[in-house]
């Protein structure tokens, strides 16, 4: 009987069940956006249990619509959106969820940056304390909410919390834990040391055992099988931070090749054998040992699309989005035309900036604020990555997935602005694709995680840069550069002023 494979891919707004075949055929796809809340400026939550019961309706919804059953499911992988923080009680129960998009502890994070502590961590688990990280959002929890840390007796990431609704167990994969500054490296282990150096100590009896992200980290019980459709015993992948699980399914696997993602975050990342002697770059730990990802992102890119048409666009969906990639494929580039900011949830590097249309005159109506939308995004990208080439990252190419690579218009003027070759993968669900592969190999159908690569991912489409548009285009760049470097410093001394957050 042939078997299928299912990636489970929760983001910080949509979560996705697709079902593939061993070629990485799409044989059924289902659904679910979710809710988050802002009980406070600048706290963004979700509800556990209602992330369990959406991704429980996706995956029947997405077997359904397939004609599978769950006994033709041979494995399933997960993915989700890393950092923020997902807490369960001491009785296993929903206690808190925080999304990377929250920037409660910024100021807990600049703190923590003081006084030579941002390098020590640095040297420990090659990030520096940022506000959206786990480790920070434990360290503002037991600062803010001690009642809250005190009833923890989980804390993890988005993608977990889905592995613990299938199998019961309490785990993570290497990925998302060295990608939230938990775990110590080249060790990848746990270090009570490092825990101190953010203040929580106390805190190391709450993280979930570690598996590698393509071995079993549990089956399906008997009570979520009975909420999916999925068969009593499937075994369950640890699976993968998002961002790892969708360059993979994107086909970058191997020392020096990188990929960009444009979805809520941007990411930006190239894959080395040894992380780069940089302390303003993120890493990561990958697959296996001896292999990281390094990475540059910040909450600034294809997210700006879903604000502008979720509150400005003529009806929503795939049709308003078509309709918005039909608009900026009507603008000529011009030196005229507005420049937009991205940071709608602040930037890497100032969290208290914002975001901003500058340049808008009485003649720009909504196509030209659109075109300012896709090329500012693209423009933050661009920062993100020259200084990924300043610390020493060498490529000339990337694969490019998320909603961003769904738009022709947004690829090209992706390869435009870049300079690079842009390559996108036939399957869009690239995130759910990279866990699903990790879920072959967990169940032994593939050897590793290159040969499953190799059998499930095709590239659809490669895009070439234009030489003709470079001029206008780096020059409009130096503009949006300069203006995203002045702006954040007027912001943040606007919030000292008026104790804006």
């Amino acid at each position: 009987m042939t078997k299928f494979l299912l990636g489970l891919d929760a983001g910080n707004t949509v979560v996705k069940a697709v079902l593939f075949d061993l070629k990485g055929k799409v044989v059924g796809a289902a659904s679910a956006e979710g809710r988050s809340r802002q009980p406070e400026p600048g706290h963004v939550e979700r509800d556990i249990a209602e992330l369990w019961r959406g991704a429980a309706d996706v995956i029947a919804r997405c077997l359904k619509e397939a004609g599978a059953s769950g006994e033709d499911v041979a494995a399933v992988g997960t993915a989700g959106h890393g950092n923020g923080l997902y807490l369960l009680d001491k009785q296993n129960q929903p206690l808190l969820g925080i999304q990377s998009l929250d920037t409660r502890a910024a100021g807990l994070a600049t703190e923590l940056r003081a006084d030579g502590r941002g390098d020590r961590l640095y040297a420990q688990c090659l990030q520096k304390p940022w506000p959206s990280q786990t480790a920070t959002l434990l360290a503002w929890i037991k600062r803010h909410r001690p009642e809250i840390f005190a009833q923890a007796g989980t804390a993890f990431l988005c993608k977990d919390a889905l592995t613990f609704l299938l199998t019961g167990e309490r785990v993570s994969d290497f990925s998302d834990m060295s990608g939230c500054g938990l775990l110590l490296l080249p060790e990848r282990r746990y270090d009570p040391a490092l825990l101190e150096g953010y203040g929580i100590g106390e805190a190391l009896g709450l993280l979930p055992d570690l598996v590698q992200s393509d071995r079993i980290a549990g089956r399906v019980t008997r009570e979520a099988a009975a909420l999916t459709r999925l068969a009593e015993g499937t075994p369950v992948a640890a699976g993968f931070f998002d961002v790892i699980a969708s360059m993979i399914g994107a086909g970058t696997i191997f020392p020096g090749e990188a990929a960009i993602v444009a979805g809520t975050w941007g990411i930006n990342q190239v894959i080395l054998e040894a992380p780069l002697v940089d302390d303003r770059i993120f890493h990561a730990s990958t697959w296996r040992a001896g292999r990281y990802v390094s990475i540059e992102s910040s909450a600034t890119s294809a997210v700006s699309l879903e604000w502008f048409v979720r509150e400005f666009a003529d009806g929503h969906g795939a049709e308003a989005y078509e309709r918005c990639n039909a608009l900026v494929a009507s603008v000529e580039p011009a030196a005229e035309l507005p420049i937009f900011l991205p940071f709608l949830y602040g930037s890497a590097t100032h969290p208290n900036a914002r975001g901003a249309f500058v340049g808008l005159s009485g003649w720009h109506g909504k196509a030209a604020m659109l075109h300012a939308i896709y090329e500012g995004v693209i423009f933050e990208h661009r920062r993100h990555i020259d200084r990924l080439r300043a610390a020493g990252a060498r490529f000339d190419k990337a694969s490019l997935s998320g909603g961003g690579s769904r738009s022709a218009v947004w690829c090209q003027m992706f390869a435009d602005q870049l300079d690079l070759k842009v390559t996108v993968a036939d399957c869009s669900e690239t995130g759910a694709l990279g866990a699903a592969i990790a879920g072959g190999v967990a169940a032994g159908i593939f050897p590793d995680l290159e040969t499953g690569v190799a059998g499930m991912v095709r590239v659809r489409t490669a895009y070439e840069p234009r030489p003709e548009r470079k001029t206008l285009s780096d020059a409009r760049y130096r503009l949006y550069r300069d203006l995203a470097e002045m702006l954040p410093e007027r912001w943040a001394a606007y919030g000292k002023e008026t104790r804006f957050r």
